[in-house]
């Protein structure tokens, strides 16, 4: 799948290899096109004027949000919302503060994740914070873990669901061991009526999410806009409407950040042309072929489910990885690794991550795929990984 052509910043270095795809997304020239035509032919402010330039941004405004829920999969979308905000931080802080803290009462319980993206636990800290000024107790319980994979037990639980259980925070695809987190299981081992806010910030843009598949019944799905190959700055809560209150963010509606909001239409358009399903495969197999020789190394320790590793396995109750592969190396300092890894040309991130419970001491270098990247640029990673053994 060679589109690398079509990423001007990629094109313009040739010599450059980039691996950081799950912290940010590089943009298509159809992205910058979008924008760049938007800003010197109609850009206006949305919802607050009568003359063509505003009522042009108005309606990219809305075709956007119609947009994020067609991407989606949205099987009623004349019940459900979408909410830009400036990313998966403020949109999961939105749903905890302005929907979640509302609905709870005096020993409510929450499911919330302890070791995924601090993004999607501080939230949930700060709900219970401000309800604790209130007089309300609630208790965060932590989703259970399975040990080998990182994946959740979903065998676990049974023991952590309670009569008090009102909602459940959980991740699609974990930024660090890259497994597919199978939310379904939490769908049946909560029942039918607990709401589920799905942080979904390295799944959409990378492989499909459909709302409308019984798999995925979840209420919040929220995601970034720079990872799915918009502007940063741009992100969206798509809220299904069905469980509990309808989402409505407190405070007035200020300027939207139109021009990311244009970019985020495009790129779901060019994403969508691409075929996210094509995209999500081809990132696959690279993170296949790095793992599969990986693993042969002992210098070298994989993060995530050990039994996904090889080309060959078959996962049985094993965690199906995407397109992120997560190392560190025995002797050698992450941050370290990851100056010598950019001195031979590949762009990579080396540190903790931002995981939940982690610190400094727990650092380690992430390679995370995209449609731009390809089998030879693994092969050469492979060969420096090598060298280093």
């Amino acid at each position: 799948m060679e589109r690398r052509a079509q990423f001007p910043i990629l094109a313009a270095h040739p010599e450059l290899v980039y691996f950081d795809s799950a912290a940010t997304a590089q943009k298509p020239q159809a992205v910058l096109d979008a924008v760049q035509t938007y800003l010197t032919t109609a850009n206006a402010n949305a919802g607050r004027g009568t003359y063509p330039w505003a009522n042009r941004t108005t309606e990219l405004v809305e075709r956007t949000r119609r947009r994020v829920k067609e991407f989606l999969g949205d099987p009623r979308p004349e019940r459900s919302a979408v909410h830009f905000t400036s990313g998966t931080t403020e949109g999961l802080r939105i749903v905890a503060r302005d929907w979640l803290v509302p609905m709870l009462t005096d020993g409510d319980e929450i499911l919330v994740p302890f070791a995924d993206h601090r993004a999607n636990l501080e939230p949930w800290q700060e709900a219970r914070r401000l309800l604790a000024e209130r007089g309300v107790t609630v208790t965060l319980r932590a989703l259970p873990y399975q040990a080998a994979s990182g994946d959740y037990d979903h065998r676990a639980l049974a023991e952590a669901v309670g009569p008090r259980t009102r909602f459940v925070a959980a991740t699609h695809v974990h930024h660090v061991y890259g497994g597919d987190m199978n939310v379904h299981r939490l769908r049946a081992a909560v029942g039918p009526d607990v709401p589920i806010c799905l942080d979904a910030a390295q799944s959409v843009g990378h492989l499909p999410v459909d709302v409308g598949h019984p798999d995925l019944d979840v209420d919040f799905v929220v995601f970034s806009g720079h990872k799915a190959m918009a502007l940063p700055g741009t992100g969206a809560v798509w809220a299904r409407n069905t469980r509990g209150p309808v989402l409505r963010p407190a405070g007035w509606d200020g300027t939207p950040n139109t021009v990311g909001i244009v970019s985020l239409l495009a790129a779901l358009d060019w994403l969508e042309s691409a075929g996210v399903d094509r995209i999500a495969r081809h990132a696959v197999r690279l993170a296949t072929r790095l793992t599969d020789r990986l693993r042969r190394l002992d210098a070298y320790e994989i993060e995530g489910c050990q039994a996904s590793l090889a080309a060959d396995s078959a996962l049985g109750e094993g965690q199906r990885r995407q397109g992120i592969v997560t190392f560190r190396h025995r002797e050698i300092p992450s941050d370290d690794l990851g100056f010598i890894l950019f001195s031979h040309g590949f762009m990579v991130r080396a540190d903790s991550l931002c995981q939940a419970g982690a610190d400094e001491k727990d650092g380690v270098v992430r390679v995370s795929l995209h449609v731009y990247n390809t089998e030879e640029e693994i092969d050469r990673l492979l060969a420096v990984l090598e060298s280093l053994a």
